[in-house]
């Protein structure tokens, strides 16, 4: 790999003898990892039936490395949200989150959705989970990402940080701020990363990463967790973003944590700072700032199996107010107003046309705050005031309401398990029959009882919805979710 002069020359003055070390890392094999869902099966059972060669990756609970001969992504378990293909060590930020059932997370910079659907798997469907993405094309990816992870609390929404601050002052638990960088840590696994770098990128970003974090900060409650992380090697976009955002917030500190082996400290020798940023503290409290640093990630490609990555976890001055009593606030039960959210409370006959299909075709109905958008019913986590916001998906798409019929959506089925289903089939991964359904084609279904609408499974794991008539099993699976897999 030929990689930028500067860079070498940079990276060589930083290293010094360990330089030579990182260089070879280069002409290594990138490693590559998948990530279990546990809302569709155990990491512990999918070790069991799995076909691929998987390795555990240290510091990620569901986190498996496979083999160089395995096609995770075309197997047909990836299309029902079994797994999330995701790079090893971009697995580490979610982890650091320490995110528990019932919190309120934000994940600032989302997509494609690695960490959200990381963090919404340690939330359990508890909780609220606003995932945004400041670009449009990527913000339909992460939405498309959290409905085949079968995600049912979570927010997308495409919006600048700074639009999102008003709606939400001092309110998440947990913010992960994954910031754009110059992506020098990706060089091994993206080529447009190296063909795009130059010293003036990395000042762009480092400025960029400082308006993120300063919205972060207002977002984030008193006793709050704020996770920075980027997939660089810059120290002006890593330490120096810490120190930069710490000298002008008394009230963060880096919070200690466990590190996991190969993962190395952060080097408060590579902060340069200007004298008037120097002198906008006591000297007792720079030093103590630059120390802190040496409690922050770095993770680098020659020291374990995965790419570069940097990673700081903070943590907010005061006490975290009583969840019991935040969450009598947060939940709703029953069809209640969900306020403003672009959208109208479902009404009694959109609402019928729901229970009609949950009565005929459902055992157990997801709970939420019915809020229709158009011919759109979804079900709303929390009470929101969203008015005003770009929200790709407001909550779980239960289906369309249209005249007289409701059509349930794709993502009710992936976010439902096979026994909610009163009416299922299932075919086997390698089967002929799952791979034309999800090309989009109709099955014969001789043998099947009933007629309505029927999920249809891989190996058990919800694929979609198919309607039952005749012994034809029609189908339901979207257009543009439709592919051929190889056999």
């Amino acid at each position: 790999m030929q990689l930028p002069e500067l860079f070498e020359e940079k990276m060589k003055h930083l290293l010094g003898t360990e330089y030579e070390d990182f260089l070879a890392g280069y002409e290594k094999e990138r490693h590559q990892a998948l990530r279990v869902n546990p809302a569709k099966i155990s990491a512990e059972e999918f070790l069991r039936i799995s076909p691929f060669a998987l390795q555990p990756v240290p510091w990620a609970k569901n986190g498996f490395y496979y083999g160089t001969e395995d096609r995770p992504g075309k197997h047909p378990w990836h299309e029902s949200g079994v797994y999330y293909i995701q790079e090893p060590s971009a697995m580490s930020v979610a982890e650091l989150a320490g995110v528990q059932p019932g919190d309120r997370v934000l994940d600032l910079c989302a997509a494609p959705g690695g960490k959200s659907t990381q963090l919404a798997a340690a939330m359990e469907g508890k909780g609220l989970l606003v995932s945004n993405e400041i670009h449009p094309a990527r913000a339909k990816i992460l939405a498309s990402n959290m409905e085949r992870m079968g995600v049912p609390n979570a927010l997308v929404t495409n919006e600048p940080p700074q639009r999102l601050t008003p709606h939400f002052p001092s309110f998440f638990d947990r913010i992960v701020v994954d910031a754009p960088c110059s992506g020098e840590g990706m060089f091994r696994k993206e080529e447009q990363a190296v063909i795009q770098w130059s010293q003036d990128n990395v000042g762009l970003c480092a400025a960029r990463q400082q308006d993120i974090l300063e919205e972060a900060a207002k977002m984030l409650r008193p006793g709050g967790i704020l996770v920075y992380s980027t997939c660089t090697f810059a120290p002006e976009e890593d330490e120096e973003s810490v120190v930069r955002f710490l000298l002008k917030h008394p009230d963060f500190s880096v919070k200690q944590v466990e590190a996991y082996e190969g993962f190395a400290p952060g080097r408060e020798e590579w902060v340069k700072l200007t004298e008037e940023e120097k002198e906008s503290v006591s000297a007792e409290r720079l030093e103590e700032i630059l120390a802190s640093v040496k409690a922050t990630f770095r993770l680098w490609p020659h020291k374990l199996d995965g790419e570069g990555h940097y990673a700081a976890v903070l943590e907010k001055a005061g006490s975290r107010d009583d969840r019991k009593s935040r969450e009598r606030t947060d939940r709703s039960g029953g069809r209640k107003s969900a306020g403003k959210a672009g959208g109208a409370t479902a009404d009694a006959a959109a609402w019928k046309l729901y229970e009609e299909f949950a009565a005929d075709a459902l055992t157990h109905c997801p709970e939420g705050i019915p809020m229709l958008f158009g011919e759109q019913l979804y079900l709303l986590p929390c009470l929101l005031d969203l008015s005003g916001l770009k929200v790709l998906r407001p909550g779980l798409h239960l289906g369309t309401v249209k005249k007289n019929r409701f059509e349930p959506a794709h993502a009710l089925a992936l976010a439902l398990k096979p026994e909610d289903a009163k009416r299922r089939v299932s075919y086997g991964a390698d089967s002929r029959e799952i791979r034309a359904w999800l090309s989009g084609e109709s099955l014969e279904a001789d043998g099947t009882e009933g007629k309505g609408w029927t999920m249809v499974c891989v190996d058990g794991f919800p694929a979609g919805w198919g309607k039952l008539a005749g012994g034809s099993l029609k189908n339901h699976y979207p257009k543009g979710l439709r592919k051929n897999l190889e056999s």
